[in-house]
């Protein structure tokens, strides 16, 4: 949710992030094994073969493109399901080529998968009808802050190692959307709001995540780390994350995948470790826009919001005719000039804007604030004994009984929480009140001075911004610099524009289709 690079001044390009001389005290897991992790599909994949087959089915697909395959006799859903336990066990922890994003699977996604096959011979029977848009038998993954029964939801944190909640209500509705819960991602741990001083995607349970685009060179971005690497490098269809201010568009650009931050209560947020409950979101991670869409539909309580004819029309999207205000000073990097240049000619309409900077002090102690009693009322709202009165004090306190495997890196920004000061509920308010009316201002003051339609940005670079105002934002990736670092360009909207967002996402992946797999990982 909350990232280290947020919030950035308007017109503050930021460099490429590197991991060149990060001295990481700590890269494997001291918690987890890969043996255990697929443990309970060590039967399964005994008799599994990865054919070139079931890789031209399967990598870099969009869940259009799958279903037909499984609908047409190609692809089972069973073959999909392990072939991503497959290519976890292969590449993700234990190798030359580990990325550490994966803490835990779901022992029941074989069963699922199967489930789910007989339904498919039911439809090729006639007896129901099948959609290339609907998330049956589609192997999603969650955040690790993300609730869901049967697999521990640790936050990354070794005090949370034995915590095994029910499902949260998003996972519940992916649930009855028929998607099968693969497992848990890594995650920069308590969502980066804790440490202070650790690299992106660190967790003390899952290790340090690495990008499969430069391991140990180029930064996961974060907090949804494991979120974003994992569906850069095909380990499953799409992945949930969760954003306070940049955690899904950080990882997401950084792992050239399409990230979704929505407004703030359009999806439940009950049943997800907290930072903010003022600000925290989950959203939808995936290798192209029309998987984002159908995934963020499943986690809705209100699907109609968006129609399979919706969907199906995302590839006549246009961008022309609207009017985008640019960031002068990002065109320092060349990746988001020939992406402005891009944008123009599909039709759109460009405005460089005057820098003006976002007044957004007292961001971190509204975090602070927040956490102090979010959290406590998180675990309060779990029904199990055992955490009943726990908070950040008592995190750290635990913690520190094995700092050395607990918190190497420390836990500074916990620190600030228990050292902010009390607010009232009044105070609390105005602080927040304050804060969204300036990011608001900020945002209209552009809107209504050059009739913009939205906001082109790169990466996470305005995400403190758009948080607090409640704008909604996606990132498309937009290519990668000499370095091979991916970037994106992110377009943000007024509040609910989800629609909006996601057509002009659409139109200009289809004019540019930057994406590509990482090299290694095919």
């Amino acid at each position: 949710m909350w990232s280290c690079q947020s919030p950035k001044a308007v017109n503050q390009v930021s460099q490429s992030v590197t991991q060149d001389d990060e001295q990481y005290k700590v890269l494997d897991s001291r918690f987890l094994k890969k043996e255990d992790i697929i443990a309970p599909f060590k039967d399964d994949l005994s008799s599994f073969r990865e054919s070139e087959e079931l890789k031209s089915l399967i990598l870099e697909k969009s869940i259009p493109e799958i279903q037909q395959a499984v609908y047409d006799g190609k692809l089972s859903y069973q073959q999909l399901t392990l072939f991503y336990i497959n290519r976890i066990a292969k590449y993700d922890r234990e190798n030359r080529k580990s990325l550490n994003a994966i803490i835990a699977l779901n022992p029941q996604a074989m069963e699922d998968a199967y489930a789910y096959d007989l339904r498919i011979d039911e439809f090729r029977r006639g007896e129901g009808k099948f959609n290339p848009y609907s998330l049956m038998g589609m192997p999603i993954l969650l955040k690790d802050n993300i609730n869901a029964a049967g697999m521990k939801t640790t936050a990354g944190a070794a005090v949370l190692k034995d915590l095994e909640p029910q499902n949260a209500r998003i996972v519940q509705r992916l649930i009855e959307a028929d998607a099968i819960i693969l497992g848990k991602a890594n995650l920069s741990e308590w969502a980066y709001f804790f440490c202070g001083d650790c690299p992106s995607g660190y967790s003390a349970i899952g290790g340090q995540t690495l990008n499969p685009y430069g391991r140990k060179e180029i930064d996961t971005g974060g907090s949804s780390s494991g979120s974003g690497v994992a569906i850069a490098a095909n380990f499953a269809v799409a992945a949930v994350g969760s954003e306070t201010a940049g955690s899904i568009l950080s990882p997401a650009s950084q792992n050239s995948i399409v990230g979704l931050k929505p407004s703030v209560g359009t999806l439940s947020g009950i049943g997800i470790v907290p930072i903010s409950t003022y600000l925290d979101t989950a959203g939808p991670m995936s290798k192209n826009v029309v998987d984002n869409v159908i995934l963020m539909r499943g986690m809705l309580n209100d699907q109609r919001m968006f129609s399979d004819l919706f969907i199906a029309n995302l590839g006549t999207s246009t961008v022309q005719g609207r009017v985008f205000g640019v960031f002068p000073g990002y065109k320092k990097n060349p990746l988001y000039a020939a992406a402005v240049e891009e944008v123009v000619r599909l039709g759109a309409t460009i405005v460089e804007l005057e820098e003006k900077q976002p007044q957004l002090d007292g961001f971190v102690s509204l975090l602070n604030v927040d956490m102090k009693k979010d959290l406590p009322a998180y675990f309060m709202g779990l029904g199990l004994p055992e955490y009943q009165g726990w908070d950040v004090a008592k995190v750290m306190e635990l913690n520190r009984v094995d700092s050395l495997n607990y918190m190497p890196y420390g836990q500074r920004l916990f620190q600030g929480i228990t050292d902010e000061k009390d607010y009232s509920p009044a105070e609390s308010a105005a602080l927040k009140t304050r804060l969204t009316t300036q990011a608001q201002e900020y945002f209209d003051y552009y809107i209504q001075s050059h009739n913009l339609d939205g906001f082109l940005s790169v990466n996470n670079y305005n995400a403190a911004e758009a948080a607090v105002a409640f704008y909604p934002a996606i990132t498309v990736p937009m290519g990668y610099d000499e370095n091979g670092q991916p970037f994106g360009l992110t377009f943000i909207a007024p509040t609910e524009e989800e629609k909006m967002l996601y057509q002009w996402a659409a139109a200009y992946e289809k004019a540019t289709q930057h994406r590509k797999m990482p090299k290694g990982y095919n």
